[in-house]
């Protein structure tokens, strides 16, 4: 197999540069540009990790790219191919390995991972090592285990390669050449753990895994122990951090300060710092530091048996340890890029929209893959001097500081234009000379604008659109009998704003059941997909939702189409509802007692109400999760809101998404959090999770039964 057939070079003599620096700076200078993968600047964000993670592992790595299968690994991988390196880099490997490429075993197995996107492992592969042969008289034995790499799309870019002189372990060594792979594709702390605790866990058949990273000041844990009922619900919300203190004795924590591993065989290394019976019953623990210049860290395993650590499993910690350390480095930086783009993002949407007796208005906002600048999607509702209700969803190409500028003008803009005259044509006319001017002051003719703006007229029973170069609109209807269907408004799309937007209006029935959905192209285009394929998509999704409530529409609509898209999504959805519906809220403090008191506020209200005694059940215990998940996770006060109308009873959860110290009375009501999510998902008929400008707010939707 490529990367383990060669002699093994003999460590230099003379003095100079340590052997891994040489590597490392020989694949940073070699001159990609002239190789499938191009300039190392324009690298894919996940290529870039991916290469990040093999040149840091002490584990012998390799990445086989693209077609050509070009090389680039890391010190431990020079090793094994031995006097094919340096030549060996940037170079493709059938090229490289060619006496030994159609060898059963090499080169076919690197090509049938690379087609078919399975990860294999080859255990115990005989290859001969001249180096080996000649000290042992027996062949090299060599585990190796092969994944596909995939770029920020989710396509399979090549092939990534672990290998290791070895007979044990080879479970692990899988795992962990897909745990690179996992961590590479991994942008934000949350990601990191839900990826770490899983591998810890399951590929070292522990009882218990710690991560730990700094916060400030002090620190915050997330931990997973075997057997606890975690599912795709739970997998939905982010991990759930423990906040601790600057001084805290947890090993993951005192591993990160001192930067030191230490290993325990058999004792009790929780006997002063355990929080419940789990803790207590541990006798073996291994905790390692996270190696990083930008965050501090630690790692821990344990078991509650006695357990001996091999120099074989403390390599591979060493090595697990490492790669989450590369992995959350990357995700501090993006958090940090994140934060500050999405805070302007958001600040230039509304914080609030509408509440009006009939309609009811929802709107969702999701950044691209990448994430890491702020976009120009926006949407806005607002009220007429008329009584109408204006609705809005625009998108200004970029994703920069420089495209959510220019999105706040055109949003702010549009405001002021409809409250003059809110003729959708006038609107949009008005919009195209800004947008011109905008160009002309800015020099630049890449200034592309497309927005959908209507007028919903509850009253008439109809709603006034007008495109300039936008998707259609698609509208909901719901029957007599319950069924539903979605139908796009023919509506003359124009070209998009300040090319000379001639927009036409377009007058249709919107009666109470329908639901009004504005989108970005980013909820329909896909690549390799035609935008009919994705529209299709979208509609089939839209009529067969549980209902039109617009809070689950829009969580319907940003996962109607299937595949990763690079773009930002924005959805706004308006639902004029059969009947008024009676909403009521409270403020839950950051307090233990909160969801108790949140529970016997609810059921009073739903009671009085006169909600069926079977949904007041149900909507307590998924509530009463929530708001839970809220205390301990965000650690501040929430908002609790309960709508209820003829259809459905609607349930949110907001907070404000920081993470203050509250103070808890049952910590052993985090084991079951996954149980509680796994009843929101059987007991709700719909539900989700919505960012917003200051924290994140949860919701979930049950159906009535027809009266």
């Amino acid at each position: 197999m490529p990367g383990t057939v060669g002699r093994v070079p003999t460590p230099p003599t003379a003095p100079g540069p340590s052997p891994v620096s040489q590597v490392t700076a020989a694949m940073l200078g070699h001159p990609w540009a002239d190789t499938v993968l191009g300039p190392s600047q324009q690298w894919d964000p996940a290529v870039r990790a991916l290469v990040d993670v093999v040149l840091s592992s002490p584990v012998p790595m390799a990445l086989y790219y693209g077609d050509q299968f070009v090389m680039l690994y890391n010190q431990g991988y020079s090793e094994l191919i031995g006097d094919r390196h340096p030549d060996a880099i940037g170079q493709p490997a059938p090229e490289v390995f060619a006496d030994l490429w159609h060898t059963p075993g090499v080169g076919d197995v690197i090509e049938r991972v690379y087609r078919r996107g399975e990860s294999f492992l080859q255990r115990e592969s005989v290859l001969p090592i001249d180096r080996h042969l000649a000290v042992t008289g027996d062949h090299a034995v060599f585990t190796r285990g092969h994944s596909p790499a995939r770029d920020s799309a989710g396509r399979i870019i090549g092939v990534l390669t672990v290998a290791a002189q070895t007979t044990q372990f080879t479970q692990q060594l899988q795992s962990l050449s897909d745990f690179a792979a996992a961590l590479s594709g991994t942008l934000t702390l949350d990601d990191v753990a839900r990826v770490t605790l899983r591998y810890m866990l399951h590929s070292f058949d522990a009882d218990r895994v710690v991560l730990a990273v700094d916060d400030g000041p002090a620190w915050r844990m997330v931990r997973r122990l075997r057997g606890e009922l975690l599912d795709e619900a739970d997998e939905r919300l982010p991990p759930l951090w423990r906040p601790t203190g600057a001084d805290s004795p947890a090993p993951a924590v005192r591993t990160a300060r001192s930067g030191v591993p230490y290993f325990v065989g058999d004792g009790q290394p929780l006997r002063d710092n355990a929080v419940d019976r789990h803790d207590q019953k541990i006798r073996a623990l291994a905790a390692l530091p996270l190696r990083s210049s930008v965050i501090r860290g630690g790692l821990s395993v344990s078991y509650q048996a006695p357990h001996g650590w091999s120099a074989a499993e403390r390599a591979l910690l060493a090595a697990s340890a490492e790669l989450v350390g590369q992995a959350a480095e990357r995700a501090r930086r993006f958090e940090t890029q994140h934060g500050t783009a999405q805070l302007l993002q958001r600040s230039m949407l509304p914080e609030q929209l509408p509440t009006l007796p009939r309609l009811r208005v929802a709107a969702r906002y999701d950044p691209g893959v990448d994430g890491n600048a702020a976009g120009g999607d926006f949407y806005d509702a607002f009220l007429l001097p008329t009584g109408e209700l204006g609705v809005v969803l625009g998108d200004v190409a970029g994703h920069d500081v420089q495209a959510a500028a220019r999105m706040g003008q055109v949003r702010a803009a549009l405001r002021a234009l409809a409250l003059a005259d809110p003729r959708p044509d006038a609107v949009l006319a008005g919009l195209d000379r800004l947008v011109a001017s905008l160009g002309t002051e800015t020099g630049t003719q890449e200034l592309f604008v497309t927005v959908a703006f209507g007028v919903v007229d509850s009253g008439r029973g109809q709603i006034t659109l007008a495109s300039a170069g936008h998707p259609p609109p698609l509208i909901r209807r719901c029957a007599p009998d319950g069924s539903a269907t979605a139908e796009y408004v023919e509506l003359p799309a124009g070209a998009p704003l300040g090319l000379g937007c001639r927009p036409r209006t377009t007058t249709v029935a919107f009666l109470p059941g329908d639901t009004l959905l504005l989108y970005s192209d980013g909820v329909v285009e896909r690549r390799r997909q035609s935008l009919t394929a994705g529209l299709d998509g979208l509609a089939v999704a839209v009529a067969g939702a549980a209902s039109g409530d617009p809070r689950a529409l829009c969580a319907v609509a940003t996962g109607a189409v299937s595949g990763a898209t690079e773009d930002d999504v924005a959805v706004l959805a308006v639902e004029y509802a059969l009947r008024p519906s009676r909403s009521a809220s409270m403020e839950m403090p950051a307090e233990p007692t909160a969801p108790s008191r949140v529970r016997h506020w609810m059921t009073a209200k739903l009671t009085d109400w006169q909600v069926p005694e079977a949904v007041i059940g149900a909507a307590v215990l998924c509530t009463s999760e929530l708001t839970t998940n809220a205390l301990l996770h965000a650690g501040t006060a929430a908002r609790v809101v309960i709508d209820l109308s003829a259809e459905r009873l609607l349930v949110s959860v907001a907070d404000s998404g920081t993470r203050g110290a509250v103070t808890r009375t049952q910590t052993d009501t985090l084991s079951s959090r996954g149980r509680g999510l796994g009843l929101i998902e059987q007991l709700s008929d719909a539900w989700g999770t919505d960012p917003t400008v200051r924290g994140s707010t949860v919701w979930f939707e049950i159906l009535l039964p027809p009266q």
